[in-house]
């Protein structure tokens, strides 16, 4: 008899991905792409072995530990365009660049996925520059953001203040807001 599709994974299986993806999430968050291999094993109480045969490679754990942060914000982008077109937006760049600020190394995923060009539509990139654009849009069709603010223009914004502020949440909220004062009409 043939499947329909691919086989679930075992429950042992499911449980330590889960554990390795919880155990890495705050070492990236702390270390970005600098992270230890062998510490995620250690914290999440298996074997190197059980490591590898999850992720294969550091930029495989990295990949998953950025979707996840991404797959967040896809949703939240979706909930902030339900609402106030001015305040979603605003919140939205707010949200995005302390997501940035607080998870070392996504910033630079982010924008070496946009390197990928359109193709990359669905990864990371894509998946904010699509929550930006919609979000911009209704700020603009309402008036909320000055005529020509450009989503790429934003993004850009919000790439450059976390870089220049990893690892400081504090300082890259003060100065979006600085920044935001000179997007609103």
């Amino acid at each position: 008899m043939a499947s329909s599709g691919p086989r679930p994974q075992r429950a042992d299986w499911q449980r330590n991905h889960e554990r390795l993806l919880a155990a890495a999430r705050p070492l990236v968050a702390r270390n970005g792409a600098r992270f230890s291999f062998e510490e995620v094993a250690r914290e999440a109480g298996v074997g190197s072995a059980t490591l590898h045969r999850h992720f294969p490679s550091r930029r495989a754990l990295l990949d998953e530990v950025f979707h996840e942060a991404v797959e967040c914000l896809r949703r939240r982008g979706a909930e902030l365009a339900r609402g106030d077109p001015g305040t979603g937006l605003l919140t939205w760049l707010e949200e995005l660049t302390v997501t940035a600020v607080e998870t070392r190394g996504l910033t630079a995923s982010l924008e070496a996925d946009a390197d990928r060009g359109p193709s990359s539509a669905d990864g990371c990139h894509g998946v904010v520059r699509k929550a930006t654009v919609e979000l911009v849009d209704r700020a603009r069709a309402v008036g909320a953001v000055r005529p020509g603010t450009s989503p790429d223009d934003l993004l850009a914004l919000v790439t450059a203040i976390s870089l220049a502020t990893e690892g400081d949440p504090a300082a890259a909220r003060r100065l979006l807001r600085l920044v935001l004062d000179g997007v609103r009409p």
